[in-house]
């Protein structure tokens, strides 16, 4: 673990959202939002690998510090369970090649099937990874968090963290709007945890449509992020609501209170200029 106060990398679901208070032509959306966060999930490469020069525009709009984790394709972990997925993997690796450090770790979401059992084939899997990158590996069976000491070995083995989805807050009460009812029939119910396995903690918090509820909920992480930042580790934190509408601001203001408790903590770049319009704006 290296010493000093590292960077905290915060950002949302996706980089384009109609309601977002920053709006760019179709290419240039990704680099409108790096203006506002210096993260942001990979969750596009989860539903199919993008071509190669997609992922150029992407590093192109992109700082190198700027972290993009891109999810392995559910191809591979959810429909292959990561067996017999030799092609479909040298195809991922390759159209991502062009992020360089962006891609800060490769993301391996695994499905609620997904159990302690299983383990010995996540262990397989990552042993024939590239070893270049960092892997980070989400988990959703509830008999892991119930005894996590057999997956956390096999991580530590391969130098990969656990990614949590704390949905406590979310969950603490019936939802209030419609974006919520959504929610709460598709997200899942996810225990808090709070253990770093390396240097590169990686967590999602889903709060609540109203943000105050979301900023109550996630109170605990700040002394946690803070203390990860003191220990010498480098966190990444994406901050999800239902609706998403309030995230960039959110994703902020976490930073701005970690930052209250760790003052060396390097403050993020104030966001892009909204563009002019070219005509007044009127009532009418």
């Amino acid at each position: 673990m290296r010493s000093g106060v590292q960077a905290l990398h915060v950002g949302c679901a996706m980089w384009s959202l109609k309601s977002w208070p920053f709006s760019r032509p179709p290419g240039e959306k990704l680099r409108a939002y790096a203006g506002w966060c210096n993260a942001v999930e990979g969750n596009t490469t989860f539903y199919a690998t993008p071509a190669r020069q997609t992922v150029t525009t992407w590093a192109e709009q992109t700082a190198p510090d700027f972290r993009l984790i891109p999810k392995i394709p559910k191809r591979i972990t959810h429909e292959l369970r990561m067996q017999g997925a030799e092609e479909e993997l040298r195809s991922f690796l390759d159209a991502i090649e062009p992020l360089g450090p962006r891609a800060a770790a490769l993301w391996i979401q695994l499905p609620g099937s997904f159990g302690p059992a299983d383990t010995a084939v996540l262990s397989r899997f990552l042993r024939s990874l590239p070893a270049h990158f960092r892997y980070a590996v989400e988990v959703r069976h509830p008999d892991f968090f119930a005894d996590p000491r057999g997956l956390e070995r096999v991580l530590a083995e391969h130098g990969a963290e656990w990614v949590p989805f704390d949905t406590v807050a979310f969950f603490d009460s019936p939802p209030t709007s419609d974006a919520e009812r959504d929610a709460w029939l598709k997200k899942p119910r996810m225990p808090r945890r709070d253990t770093a396995l390396t240097d590169r903690p990686i967590l999602r918090y889903l709060g609540r449509d109203d943000p105050a509820r979301t900023v109550a909920g996630w109170q605990p992480w700040v002394a946690t992020v803070a203390g990860w930042l003191r220990e010498g580790r480098s966190p990444t934190v994406f901050v999800h609501t239902p609706d998403n509408a309030d995230a960039p601001e959110l994703a902020r203001r976490f930073h701005a209170e970690v930052r209250a408790q760790v003052p060396e903590l390097p403050p993020l770049p104030d966001p892009a200029p909204l563009p002019v319009p070219d005509e007044p704006l009127t009532l009418f």
